[in-house]
């Protein structure tokens, strides 16, 4: 049996080649505002779990990705708290102030959780973190502050619950005294599980979900394996040793708003955010209970494991049938928690990858079959449709040229040591003037009789009043010339107004005019698209119509072509029958015939004796008659040749 798939890597592969080929992309889509799921399906045993996570050394696809987030978005993040995400699967924006008394008041909390980044990695996953090929993404907006929130949850017997909560996940089970009862213990408050809701954007999310915003790899990768990969239920079974045992998925959801005009914050408006999400779910292996031996609890996780894949399949193949055929059946999302919450996805807000996994094992050749065939068939189905950014309409590369400008401001503060333009070099206009007029004399008078000082002094004095009433009247005529080529410039201005109104009443005229030839067109496409449509069903009508009568044709060509030959068969048995029984015939009559003869020639024969005997008697005496001639025996006659007649021709 062969199966085509879009790439196929064998058992030696890296994990960083299929890291490229699969999940690179849904990346750098995440990166432009564009969600995307990735799943891991196979049997159970076939290394789903190791594919999205990785090994000691080798880290998988999730740690990968979020390494590849921070590197591409590293020097763009916002402080914590600037993004914050409401209970309706939204996002707001706060300012700087705002986010600064939200980290004071979540500081002031009793039991403050230490960043990552300032203690060392735990060594159980630090091995898995050691990626050693920074990937970034090659698109990314610098004009765009980001964020970075993850949250953890798995699908157990067809119930949602939050891996990230703080409740503990193992205490289902009751204590049992030594009297085999069940303790009560009033303080232990077990998981609810979550619901599932519909947002203003018709997007499926966890209601009450966990959501913990991240500003590093590590941390990210911690609050994925230290509070969510530790909780999450695997058990013993005879397949495998740490069999999952429900449906896990890890979140990535990236906030991205633009920076305001200056460069400096964000922009305060709601419309601008952009909240896209990655979502990595790992399977849990199908499996058949008469090899995995289960019983209790799980036989009964496995029946809801079987289920939830089944679902997921049955969707798959109504959409890929809608698709083919034109049909519009209704695709059963709400069986199944883990389909309805991606809901969104196949109707087409995001791309979808799944990744086979298939154990070369002998024993799992049934599965595998049922497998590959389900995730060939899965190709057909196309749900992908693009996606519109909002458009801030402020100028590209304002940050740079912030950060450049911020740069040279340091840089003069630095060689001037005062504030910028305080230099000797860049006087006022009133110093300059003031050093333009002739300086005054020494006023120090040390004789009584001194008369040149107070004369020298008002002749000075003089010479500036009058560069002074000069200077005055100067400033009056450039005050008038100035005055006269404003109102020139204004009456100038006013007519090219008056002149750009012109132009713009024109064009917003010839706008009004082609808006509404867009419109008449945008209409005609419309019904053209729906004639089309008509026009295409009525040909697949048509054509299978077509294909019938065809087939209906063929048929009874080949049925009239048999009967043709039956006939011609029978024509030539009946012309044998008839040569040979015209054949037979013949030797019979000829048979009668010399029959027939031979005794009318033996009555002839007796005749003629008892003519002669009566004529004997007539004619002669008594006692003078010869003795009785012998009769000739048959044998003789037979013996001698007698002349045949010609026989008549046989009857037709």
């Amino acid at each position: 049996t062969q199966y085509s798939f879009k790439e196929v890597f064998g058992t030696l592969v890296v994990q960083k080649e299929l890291f490229d080929v699969v999940a690179k992309p849904l990346v750098e889509d995440l990166i432009r505002g564009k969600n995307g799921l990735l799943f891991t399906y196979g049997v159970t045993g076939s290394g789903k779990t190791h594919t999205m996570t990785g090994s000691p050394g080798d880290g998988g696809l999730l740690p990968r990705c979020l390494a590849m987030i921070f590197n591409s978005i590293g020097p763009f993040q916002a402080k914590r708290f600037v993004f914050k995400l409401d209970d309706k699967n939204g996002v707001e924006v706060q300012s700087e102030v705002e986010a600064l008394l939200e980290r004071q008041r979540r500081e002031a909390l009793p039991t403050p959780k230490t960043p990552a980044g300032k203690r060392q990695l735990d060594p159980e996953f630090a091995d898995m973190m050691d990626v050693q090929e920074q990937c970034r993404a090659e698109e990314v907006d610098e004009d765009n502050v980001y964020g970075v929130f993850v949250s953890y949850i798995e699908i157990y017997n067809n119930y949602i619950y939050d891996l990230l909560e703080e409740a503990p996940c193992d205490s289902i089970k009751p204590k049992w005294n030594s009297c085999n009862t069940p303790v009560r213990n009033g303080d232990f408050v077990p998981p609810q599980s979550k619901i599932l809701r519909e947002d203003q954007n018709h997007n499926m999310y966890v209601t009450g979900c966990t959501q913990v915003e991240v500003k590093s790899t590590e941390e990210a990768f911690e609050v994925f394996w230290r509070a969510g990969q530790k909780k999450r239920r695997i058990a013993n079974t005879q397949l495998n040793r740490e069999s999952s045992r429900s449906h896990s998925v890890f979140i990535i959801k990236l906030a991205q708003a633009p920076l305001d005009a200056d460069g400096d914050n964000v922009l305060q408006e709601k419309e601008q955010i952009t909240l896209s999400q990655l979502s990595l779910v790992d399977l849990a292996g199908s499996e058949r209970t008469n090899r995995t031996k289960a019983e209790g609890n799980r036989l009964r996780e496995a029946g809801n494991i079987n289920q939830s894949l089944m679902t997921l399949r049955t969707c798959i193949e109504i959409l890929r049938e809608n698709q083919l055929y034109g049909t519009n059946k209704m695709v059963p999302y709400r069986d199944s928690k883990l389909t309805h919450l991606f809901k969104n996805y196949f109707d087409g807000e995001g791309k979808v990858r799944m990744i086979v996994c298939v154990n070369p094992k002998a024993e799992d050749y049934e599965e595998s079959l049922q497998v590959m065939r389900f995730a060939e068939m899965t190709q057909e189905v196309e749900v992908a449709r693009p996606m519109d950014r909002p458009l801030c309409g402020l100028t590209p590369g304002r940050r740079l040229r912030n950060q450049a400008f911020r740069e040279e401001l340091s840089r003069k503060l630095e060689l001037r040591g005062g504030p910028v333009g305080a230099g000797p070099e860049e006087q006022s206009a009133a110093e300059q003037f003031f050093q333009s007029l002739p300086p005054l004399p020494s006023c120090e008078l040390l004789d009584i009789d001194d008369d040149q000082t107070l004369p020298k002094l008002i002749e000075a004095l003089e010479q500036r009043h009058k560069m002074r009433q000069n200077l005055v009247e100067e400033l009056a005529k450039n005050v008038l010339a100035f005055k006269t080529m404003l109102q020139e410039f204004d009456s100038s201005v006013a007519s090219k107004e008056n002149y750009i109104q012109g132009k713009l009443a024109e064009k917003e005229k010839t706008i009004t005019g082609q808006r509404t030839e867009l419109e008449r067109l945008e209409k005609k496409v419309k019904t053209l698209e729906y004639k089309i449509d008509i026009l295409e069903k009525t040909a697949t009508i048509y054509e299978e119509e077509k294909r019938n009568l065809q087939q209906e044709l063929e048929s009874k060509s080949q049925k009239l072509q048999r009967q043709a030959s039956d006939k011609k068969r029978l024509e030539a048995r009946l012309q044998g029958m008839v040569a040979e029984t015209s054949l037979k015939w013949e030797k019979e009559c000829e048979r009668r015939v010399a029959a027939k003869q031979l005794e009318m020639q033996n009555k002839l024969w007796v005749k003629d004796e008892k003519l002669k005997q009566l004529k004997a008697i007539v004619t002669e005496p008594r006692a003078e008659r010869p003795e009785r001639p012998e009769r000739p025996s048959r044998e003789r006659e037979r013996e001698k040749p007698l002349p045949r007649s010609v026989s008549p021709s046989p009857a037709p």
